[in-house]
């Protein structure tokens, strides 16, 4: 495992109060088992196979990349609207938080700190996994993959941003915030690292006690950009 101790930040330093980044499935949220009852679903009522245990090994991208292994190109959009209209009815109550989720948020928030969702998932879907599970962000911002979630970090200052795929390093990388990875979900920590990781930990139960130190360190470094100012 490697950069495991925290130190002030290289790529961004805000003077603002700390906002951390987090993707959901496989970083916050294990919601394979939902997401594999959605599918199963799909096949029956479409009558189309899906593999349902091979498509949650490779959670992250897209909702129409998954869909392109089962579907011809000219149905992609109708069937991927019929299952986000399904997913709350299958894939809400199976899905659970993944372990040190709840902690992170509360890490975060005890580092005096903002807490947002930046997910590749239909927005509402995202709210609802959250919201049934009692974890409660700041911000829940959808749709949005790879580098397409630097629009939403860099709008809301997001200084770290914590996710298991190599998409969402490039996330953070594009937005020049902190990329903090866990190994949770399908991609392992060699090739997060290979992405560019700043950061991995085994998961987020150790999440805390990175973020109270990172929290430190911006503040450390923002005390010393205050004095050489004023000096």
């Amino acid at each position: 495992m490697a950069s495991l101790t925290p130190s002030a930040p290289s790529r961004s330093t805000p003077s603002r109060a700390l906002t951390v980044g987090f993707d959901l499935d496989m970083t916050l949220i294990d919601s394979r088992p939902g997401i594999r009852a959605a599918f199963l679903a799909l096949s029956a009522e479409t009558g189309v196979p899906i593999d349902a245990d091979l498509a949650v090994t490779r959670l992250g991208p897209p909702l129409d990349r998954e869909l392109a292994h089962w579907f011809p190109e000219d149905r992609i959009a109708e069937v991927g609207d019929r299952y986000r209209e399904m997913y709350p009815a299958y894939a809400i109550t199976p899905s659970t938080a993944l372990p040190g989720a709840r902690e992170a948020v509360a890490a975060v928030r005890a580092s005096g700190g903002r807490v947002i969702v930046v997910t590749a998932k239909y927005e509402p879907n995202a709210k609802l996994h959250l919201a049934h599970l009692g974890i409660e962000p700041d911000d829940v911002i959808g749709s949005l993959w790879a580098e397409g979630k630097a629009e939403a970090l860099r709008a809301h200052g997001a200084s770290a941003y914590v996710g298991d795929h190599t998409g969402d390093v490039r996330g953070a990388r594009a937005a020049g915030a902190l990329s903090v990875a866990v190994p949770t979900g399908p991609c392992d920590e060699a090739e997060l690292l290979a992405a560019g990781a700043d950061v991995v930990l085994p998961d987020l139960t150790a999440f805390p006690a990175w973020v109270r130190a990172y929290a430190a360190g911006v503040a450390g470094a923002d005390a010393e950009s205050e004095a050489a100012d004023l000096a």
